[in-house]
């Protein structure tokens, strides 16, 4: 098989990292069906968007056959899992939807600036986006499926790199090492009653006959769940965070618990089913408003927690571990690490956040910052010290220093080989056809099946 399958593949996995298009070509005809794989459809709209998704971060796009072939890689994945009967979790989709739809809030500013960019309710976005996600999902398990027993050797590193021709080696960036300790704005005990008046009234509300779901609808800032009447689905004891989990398994059957208080903000849940060790819940949401949150608590106490540090009288990541509000880096002391590839080392480059990139610009190895205010993902108001533990300068790829990055390499080339071995097998079980206005493109490489037409698409 051609390498370029293997390449189209890193590109295709890259296309669910993009923001949703959402169909942005708009008064263009782009729905003709260009590709078809079994049961699944390639639209021309869809060719489109991948390409635009490219333009859109000033990255320079693949041919469109390369594209093409990744997108029906896709729909090859999704035939294949069908027959072979994988399957994900409509808890994993609806968790990764929520964490898209936060992210573009996020990005937007609120909801109401997403609606006007494109037009459409918040309810219209989400369900065009749930089927794109969950073919994400089933698709990374098809992968893991084929490569999950894939390992590499410190010999098969050591291999690969003596074979990189010493003036081919690869230059490397600056990378740094950065820990962090988050303290989140705390709202006000007057922000938090008038929170949970609010909840109480819509309580009440239920109580004298209105519809749960209903005002669930109307009033909860869960985004994901809102539009399904605050229903959060069937959950397995320890999935949800412990203060909703403990107010929730004390209620019985349509009762409603008092208002609970969580990192997420202020609920009110009703139990609606049991079911062994799994239960059933819905919740209305109300958080505070994180722009008027008050800094100057959170300030304070790591302007004292820094001069402790500082003085050596605490090591940074016993602070971390200790007082960090962020739990995803306290457990490791504070340290960030690349969401991608789980190192610790970040590139210092564009890819980093920028308020980030400018301080540590400005610090030495060793130190500390001051309080530093940010936003966190989830939109959260937040204050956080760095600590810049180390930085390895730019240089020519060296296989002790850069050990983990080729490590990775050697074991994604492996990985892509069974994938790419998987497709020749998997080719077989499948019918594919392609619009003849692409019949130069080789998927697969070869034109076999090429020359047929998908019926059933636009004009």
């Amino acid at each position: 098989m051609k390498k370029v399958l293997t390449n189209t593949l890193i590109l295709f996995m890259g296309f669910f990292a993009i923001a949703p298009a959402f169909g942005q070509g708009q008064g263009i005809s782009l729905n003709k069906i260009i590709a078809k794989v079994d049961n699944y459809y390639v639209l021309k709209t869809d060719l489109e968007e991948a390409y635009q998704s490219y333009v859109g971060q000033n990255q320079t796009p693949p041919q469109k056959c390369q594209l093409l072939e990744s997108l029906v890689i896709n729909k090859m994945m999704l035939a294949k899992a069908e027959i072979d009967s994988v399957v994900v979790e409509d808890k994993l989709v609806d968790n990764e939807l929520d964490s898209r739809m936060q992210y573009m809030i996020q990005q937007f500013g609120s909801d109401k600036n997403i609606v006007e960019a494109y037009g459409k309710s918040l309810e219209m976005l989400k369900s065009e986006l749930r089927q794109q996600v969950k073919d994400q999902k089933v698709v990374q398990k098809m992968q893991q499926k084929i490569t999950s027993d894939m390992k590499v050797t410190p010999r098969e590193v050591k291999k690969f790199f003596e074979e990189i021709p010493k003036d081919s080696l690869p230059y490397m960036p600056a990378e740094v090492e950065v820990g962090q300790i988050v303290r989140f704005a705390k709202p006000t005990k007057e922000q938090k009653d008038a929170l949970k008046q609010r909840l109480l009234d819509i309580k009440k509300r239920v109580q004298d006959g209105e519809d749960f779901a209903k005002l669930a609808k109307e009033f909860s800032e869960d985004v994901g769940s809102a539009q399904n009447g605050g229903d959060l689905g069937f959950a397995k004891r320890g999935m949800m965070v412990a203060p909703f989990e403990g107010a929730a398994l004390k209620l019985k059957p349509n009762e409603m618990s008092d208002v609970v208080e969580s990192d997420f903000g202020l609920h009110l849940i009703q139990l609606l089913e049991t079911r062994g060790a799994e239960y059933h819940a819905r919740h209305i949401l109300l958080r505070p408003d994180y722009n008027r949150l008050d800094l100057a608590g959170p300030t304070k106490y790591l302007d004292s927690l820094r001069a402790l540090i500082v003085v050596d009288s605490l090591k940074f990541e016993k602070a971390a571990k200790e007082y960090s509000d962020d739990k995803s880096t306290a457990d490791a002391g504070g340290l960030l690490r690349n969401p991608e590839t789980g190192s610790s080392r970040l590139a210092m480059d564009g890819s980093m956040e920028y308020a980030m990139f400018q301080m540590l610009d400005t610090m030495a190895v060793g130190s500390i910052s001051k309080p530093l205010a940010y936003r966190t993902e989830d939109g959260k108001s937040a204050v956080r010290l760095l600590f810049y533990k180390s930085k390895i300068a730019p240089h020519t790829a060296d296989y002790k220093l850069d050990f983990e990055k080729l490590q990775n390499i050697v074991l994604t080339n492996k990985k892509n080989r069974a994938i790419d071995e998987w497709f020749r097998k998997s080719v077989a079980d499948v019918y594919i056809t392609v619009d003849p206005e692409f019949s130069s493109c080789r998927i697969f490489g070869t034109t076999q099946n090429s020359a047929a037409q998908v019926g059933g698409g636009g004009n």
